[in-house]
């Protein structure tokens, strides 16, 4: 047999499993999370991303090739052998050596195969292109653009689940704990996180402030305390303990006088937790009344406990009482 079938033989196949397993590598990469890693300054993504982001052209112009290069090996080794040898020949050569070697390589290393071969797919598709652009474009119209990929939180949630899982990951457990808290705040409400109406101190706005009640109101620790009018479901204001600083309590002031009402807030229970962020973010306010439609008052809520739902964990600072 004349050394040149051998040499065309051996080049076809290769380039048979050229084109096989870029097929299945560069469509097995998410080609919106090629953009996000080329985005990043990964120099094999954006080189990759150059190729993949032709769509239906990339594919039909591999196709091409590979069925182009298949025909041309069962054209020479039926030339060299029977019929049915050659076809057996053929079909062995190319399942193995252009199918599933090829296939199975690409598919293990796609972004190192595809990244050292993109600069040839691009010669291969401006070759094809005359005949691979008008098959693209009618699959372009029939079947549309490719999507790009979205998760859902769930999906998200377990993405970063199972990085912070795996040990080449760069994300460590407090980093997941906050990422899983804010993904999920915004599906919790008002009535999970708020102090309810029995454990809440208050005061009458009435009230004077004395050495018994200044006495009181150090020792509850609280920073922010909702004062009252004609009941408790009358919320008017709050009193901020530092406004005490500097009270005599011979004096007999009324709570009244130093109480705030310009950030007061009243929020439902059923008041998504994103939501009532944005809100005391807007009104920089750092607690809110939790009230039903009728006025009836529920409790209280901060934002210190919006930011302990997110971060995980319950904030402790030095006016906390143990």
């Amino acid at each position: 047999m004349n050394p040149l079938i051998y040499l065309s033989l051996f080049a076809l196949i290769a380039f048979s499993g050229l084109f096989s397993g870029l097929t299945l590598g560069l469509y097995s990469l998410d080609k919106t999370e090629l953009e996000r890693k080329a985005e990043l300054g990964d120099k094999r993504a954006e080189r990759v991303f150059r190729v993949r982001s032709r769509g239906n052209l990339l594919l039909v112009s591999l196709l091409l090739g590979n069925v182009a290069v298949n025909a041309a090996i069962s054209i020479i080794l039926g030339t060299v052998a029977g019929g049915i040898v050659a076809g057996f020949i053929a079909t062995g050569l190319i399942v193995i050596f252009g199918e599933i070697i090829p296939q199975a390589t690409c598919a293990r290393y796609a972004l190192e195969t595809g990244s050292r071969a993109a600069w040839l797919v691009e010669v291969i598709m401006i070759v094809l292109y005359p005949i691979a652009k008008p098959i693209a474009w009618v699959l372009d119209k029939t079947l549309g653009q490719e999507l790009k990929t979205i998760w859902s939180k769930r999906e998200l949630e377990h993405i970063i689940r199972m990085h912070e899982d795996d040990p080449r990951s760069t994300v460590d457990a407090d980093e997941e704990r906050i990422l899983l808290g804010a993904l999920t705040y915004s599906d919790k409400t008002v009535v999970e996180v708020m102090t309810p109406r029995k454990k809440v101190y208050e005061l009458q706005k009435k009230s004077v402030l004395d050495q018994t009640l200044l006495h009181k109101i150090r020792e509850t620790g609280f920073t922010r305390i909702p004062v009252y009018s004609r009941d408790i479901n009358d919320i008017v204001g709050f009193l901020y303990t530092k406004d005490l600083i500097g009270i005599d309590p011979d004096e007999k002031e009324s709570i009244e006088k130093i109480m705030r009402t310009a950030k007061l807030i009243r929020v439902s229970p059923k008041r998504r937790l994103d939501t009532l962020l944005n809100m005391m973010i807007v009104r920089r306010a750092h607690m809110a009344i939790v009230t039903e439609k009728s006025g009836k008052f529920l409790g209280i809520v901060t934002m210190e406990d919006v930011v302990e739902e997110i971060i995980g964990r319950e904030i402790i600072d030095e006016d906390d009482v143990e």
